[in-house]
């Protein structure tokens, strides 16, 4: 029986607009090394994945091999593939750009480029349950009350117990998570995340919880509040 593959799909091709920054937020130093760079090693290091896909505006591609992949030394980055104008078509050009690597029951799991504080724990959790299961995502509890708001007045207040949310990396095998993909491409369906595209299509997400220290890196707060993460894990590793 062959041994079944685990591919990170990262894509990293949205312009960043709300952090303010003169670059693209994925090339941001974060504790020495760009974002982009720390979300990788954490894939590069793992010896669960075999392959990392790098999906990257295709203006930028030049630049991401140079002063990224080769840089950097990531010898699993397979590939590094043109974005699309939304996540979405960015994502479905990585699944694409796999095919000829990736069978249909290796998991793949889909990582946003700017959420490097994913840990071996959760990858570890995310491919045994997405090859169980028709996806895996990775989420936490929601801390905050929540409103559904229509024209500015509160229709209603869902239940928090039954209320979590959402981060990455979410998995899948890639089967099914390519078959979503196409359907949602056939019905020009855009969905919020890659989840949403296989419950449309029937499918059944199972929740692996994560850590509220994985944060996705949007704003110059989050980045402040990233390099308070790994300044306090830096200590402890000290001490």
């Amino acid at each position: 029986m062959i041994a079944l593959k685990s591919i990170a799909l990262i894509p990293a091709a949205g312009m960043g607009k709300r952090m303010g920054a003169a670059i693209n937020k994925q090339y941001l130093q974060l504790d020495g090394m760009p974002i982009i760079a720390r979300t990788i090693s954490v894939f590069e290091q793992s010896p669960l994945i075999d392959a990392i896909y790098l999906v990257i505006p295709a203006e930028e591609i030049p630049y991401c091999r140079e002063h990224i992949v080769e840089a950097y030394k990531f010898s699993k980055v397979a590939a590094i593939i043109p974005g699309g104008k939304e996540r979405q078509y960015s994502v479905m050009n990585g699944l694409q750009g796999m095919r000829k690597y990736a069978s249909d029951d290796d998991v793949i799991l889909i990582h946003d480029g700017v959420r490097p504080l994913i840990t071996e724990k959760v990858l570890s959790a995310s491919i045994a349950v997405a090859s169980l299961h028709d996806g895996a995502v990775v989420a936490v509890p929601a801390k905050d009350t929540i409103k559904a708001v229509e024209n500015g007045m509160v229709t209603g207040t869902p239940d928090r117990e039954t209320l979590w949310q959402a981060q990455t990396p979410q998995a899948f095998r890639y089967s099914v998570i390519y078959s979503a993909h196409q359907t949602a491409e056939r019905d020009q369906y855009l969905g919020t995340d890659d989840s949403s595209l296989v419950e449309r299509a029937g499918g059944r997400i199972r929740i692996v919880p994560g850590d509220y220290h994985n944060i996705k890196i949007t704003t110059y707060e989050d980045l402040v509040l990233a390099e308070a993460f790994f300044a306090t894990a830096r200590k402890e590793r000290i001490t």
